[in-house]
């Protein structure tokens, strides 16, 4: 009996960790879509600096959520999909429209802000159940987008 508890809060512990990891991959996913629309959409003074900023943001995004659903995978789980799945979980605004530089700016930070949210529930629920493979992944995450968060922080002062 002792075993079969210890299995069932595994898979109980599992299961959240998938949840969590596909509620990173869809916040991840949807920032990148964002931050992809500001490289193609920026203007003005900044343009270079920011159009060149916002790719480099965009290609760690697509290399990250790569890495994110793999990981769902190698746990035996199946990631969600779908654009407007991944648009609804991320919970924040999709970029659809033209937009100063600043306001693409800040709304790419709150959209950061929320994936930090998200990396940190799964960096405490796989830590909480000895999953350091998606923890260490979890804190890669978390550290980038913090750096991120203060370098566009950084350009709104």
């Amino acid at each position: 009996m002792k075993k079969k508890s210890i299995a069932s809060s595994s898979a109980s512990s599992s299961s959240t960790v998938v949840a969590q990891l596909n509620q990173l991959l869809a916040s991840s996913y949807a920032l990148m879509a964002n931050t992809q629309f500001a490289h193609w959409n920026v203007e003005g003074t900044d343009f270079f600096s920011l159009h060149e900023a916002f790719q480099m943001h965009y290609e760690n995004l697509f290399a990250a959520v790569d890495e994110l659903a793999e990981r769902v995978r190698a746990l035996g789980a199946y990631t969600i999909g779908g654009l407007s799945q991944f648009s609804k979980r991320a919970g924040f605004a999709e970029l659809t429209d033209a937009q100063s530089a600043r306001d693409l700016v800040a709304a790419l930070v709150v959209a950061h802000e929320k994936v930090v949210a998200d990396a940190v529930a799964l960096r405490d629920s796989s830590g909480a159940t000895g999953d350091a493979e998606t923890q260490d992944i979890a804190i890669g995450r978390i550290q980038w987008h913090e750096k991120t968060i203060w370098m566009l922080r950084s350009f709104l002062k």
